[in-house]
């Protein structure tokens, strides 16, 4: 999953885990990314689950930069237009 964050648009590349629905996550797809811990967002189809997950991790991404708080040691960051 690639991410695009800030101002600057740096991108993200996230390892993405998908889980099937079952009856524990209310019979919908759980997207997870466990680089960042707690990301985690649920669709009803497998492709709104990471659709959804990539605006929430960008969203924890943002939140770390605003705390000054440096990025997991798991995300691989790479420029734009290389």
């Amino acid at each position: 999953m690639s991410i695009a964050a800030g101002s600057d648009m740096e991108l993200y590349q996230l390892d993405c885990i998908m889980h099937e629905p079952c009856a524990d996550q209310g019979w919908l797809y759980m997207a997870e990314t466990p680089d960042l811990p707690g990301c985690r967002a649920w669709g009803e189809t497998a492709a709104s689950a990471l659709s959804e997950l990539t605006v929430v991790a960008e969203q924890f991404i943002l939140s770390y930069r605003e705390r000054g708080k440096p990025l997991p040691e798991g995300i691989i960051r790479s420029q734009t237009g290389t």
